[in-house]
């Protein structure tokens, strides 16, 4: 796919996304002023896709107060850090436990962070299961294969918030019909669930779509935006 095929495929998937999420808007948080300083940095699009966990840190610090969040199939828990150097109680849900990396690019400044040896983040090294919700306000799903559908569910049954960025239907139980993108059944379910949830976009080339849902979230405002800015 070229690159303008891939924008532009891009860019329907979310118009798509944003009809079939359009039924929750009422309910869903007014990010008008934060989606300035995007548009904003929307000429800025470069190949970022390995700093997808900072972008995302970003994302969610600029949109959300801090609080209680699972990052689900963490990995080395780097967004948990960042999270948590932000104020945030962060803990990794994953079934298999990987230390923190040494090191990695802070894309404020763009230098390069090491971390010490004492640095830790919560960790269970367990699979993700619907009950452990009940212990955090959002749940995060980055790339978390066989864990959508249930963080879903688990939003669902608890009133917690959650953002996904999924890439694939491995090991979910919700297999898109013919013609009907994965985000588009994961959109629908949610809708079918109750949830208000809507599209974002995260500033890198490529699959950059994930999906929020505030729950009961504590959300920024025009004050915080403008402090941020």
């Amino acid at each position: 796919m070229t690159r303008h095929k891939d924008r532009e495929f891009g860019q329907n998937l979310f118009a798509r996304l944003e009809e079939i999420t359009a039924v929750t808007a009422p309910h869903r948080p007014d990010f008008s002023y934060q989606r300035q300083l995007e548009a904003q940095r929307g000429r800025e699009l470069r190949k970022m896709k390995k700093f997808r966990f900072q972008l995302l840190h970003r994302w969610l610090t600029e949109h959300f107060a801090p609080c209680r969040v699972a990052d689900i199939a963490g990995g080395k828990g780097l967004l948990a850090h960042l999270l948590q150097q932000s104020g945030w109680q962060a803990t990794v849900i994953d079934p298999t436990y990987q230390p923190l990396p040494g090191k990695y690019k802070d894309i404020a400044t763009g230098e390069r962070v090491r971390l010490a040896a004492a640095d830790t983040v919560q960790y269970l090294d367990k699979p993700f299961s619907r009950d452990m919700a009940a212990s955090f306000d959002l749940l995060i799903g980055m790339h978390a294969h066989g864990c959508n559908v249930a963080i879903i569910d688990a939003a669902a049954a608890t009133g917690c918030g959650f953002v996904l960025f999924p890439c694939c239907v491995i090991d979910e139980p919700l297999i898109p019909p013919p013609g009907v993108h994965w985000l588009e059944s994961l959109a629908d379910y949610a809708v079918q669930k109750g949830r208000a949830v809507a599209p974002f976009q995260l500033n890198f080339k490529g699959q950059n779509i994930g999906l929020y849902d505030a729950g009961n979230l504590q959300v920024k405002h025009e004050a915080d935006f403008s402090a941020v800015a």
